[in-house]
């Protein structure tokens, strides 16, 4: 299926209307009741969020005590799943494997999630907002969600409902974007094969099939993968995202989801700005177009629990969520300096959610 280039402008590119980084609109804590008793968290400390919510907390509610092992966000569901903690912090979303062992567990579709702030939208291991980049000879400017999936993805049978199999975003092979002419580029560019650059399979290439991909699992054949430079699973360099940019810069034809921060010092390749729709807008990813969520590939760091439907959260657990989703609960968050507070609709939409 033929997508067509849109036209862009600058408006649309640009940051917008700067973002108030204050805490005006966000309610201020006021406990509904006092509580006590114990509090076992167990996952990511959220780069300190945690100790800083955690004394915040206990400001206000002196009865309240904490028992915390904060190791690594990959031990947040098992942690719920074995009886050994109350709330779970993650910055990441569940992987199949974990849905399906919640559900074995506690009959239970999926843990219950709780949007705590906005990931970084440049700081690595920050749960860094996803970007397009190609190089910086194309002409490309803007995509949509949809020619993003047609680019990166293959046609499915279905996708990922949670855990569950459906086939509501089922795509047939043909509506793949496989060559630039696809996205209306003319001359040279027109019958040109796309080259794909991507992650290999972590937390990151989850969310972009979650988001992009609408749960669906297939990607285009020819994607090259990558590891984080620095994590522990790279083994050598060539299979890093220090490669991927410098491999992008020199190939004319490809395109790569990556962070802001992998592109800086890397000259040869250039951002690309997302649409939800055709309709537009077409927004960078910047701290603006993070901050308000508007940019599509924005990404949430979450707080899990166990909450089966239609019953009520435990009051204790219930005041300190409340806490975290408050004006004091999202200072934390500005004071940390890489998470970004949450824009107000949403924070409202968490609080909402708790009752």
């Amino acid at each position: 299926m033929a997508c067509i280039l849109l036209a862009v402008t600058p408006s649309l590119l640009g940051q917008g209307r700067p973002s108030n980084s204050g805490m005006d609109g966000l309610p201020a804590y006021s406990p509904r009741q006092q509580v006590s008793g114990t509090i076992r968290n167990s996952g990511s400390a959220l780069a300190g969020l945690m100790t800083a919510w955690e004394a915040g907390f206990k400001k206000l509610q002196p009865d309240i005590t904490f028992d915390d092992s904060l190791l690594s966000g990959d031990a947040a569901i098992g942690s719920l799943e074995a009886g050994a903690a109350d709330l779970a912090p993650n910055g990441r979303e569940p992987v199949l494997t974990e849905f399906l062992s919640f559900a074995e567990v506690f009959q239970n579709d999926g843990p219950f999630q709780v949007t705590v702030a906005t990931g970084a939208y440049e700081a690595l291991g920050r749960t860094w907002a996803q970007v397009i980049f190609v190089n910086k000879d194309n002409p490309l400017t803007q995509l949509t969600m949809k020619q993003l999936d047609q680019i990166f993805g293959a046609g499915r049978t279905g996708t990922y409902d949670g855990y569950k199999w459906v086939s509501a975003n089922a795509r047939p092979k043909s509506e793949n974007i496989r060559t630039w002419g696809q996205l209306g580029l003319a001359g040279d560019w027109a019958d040109k094969p796309i080259q794909t650059y991507g992650y290999a399979p972590t937390g990151m290439s989850n969310f972009f099939e979650l988001t992009v991909f609408h749960g669906g699992t297939t990607w285009n054949e020819n994607l090259k993968q990558y590891v984080e430079t620095d994590a522990k699973q790279a083994t050598f360099r060539a299979g890093t995202t220090a490669q991927m940019m410098e491999d992008l810069s020199r190939d004319r034809y490809g395109i790569a989801w990556a962070g802001l921060a992998h592109a800086k010092g890397i000259p040869g390749v250039k951002a690309v700005a997302l649409a939800i729709s055709a309709a537009g807008p077409f927004l960078l990813c910047n701290e603006q177009t993070v901050r308000s969520r508007t940019y599509p590939l924005t990404r949430s760091i979450f707080i899990q629990l166990n909450r089966p439907p239609h019953t009520a959260i435990e009051p204790r657990l219930k005041e300190f969520l409340l806490y975290i989703l408050s004006r004091e609960g999202q200072e934390a968050v500005a004071n940390q300096g890489e998470y970004l507070p949450l824009a107000p609709a949403e924070l409202a939409k968490q609080r909402a959610a708790l009752e």
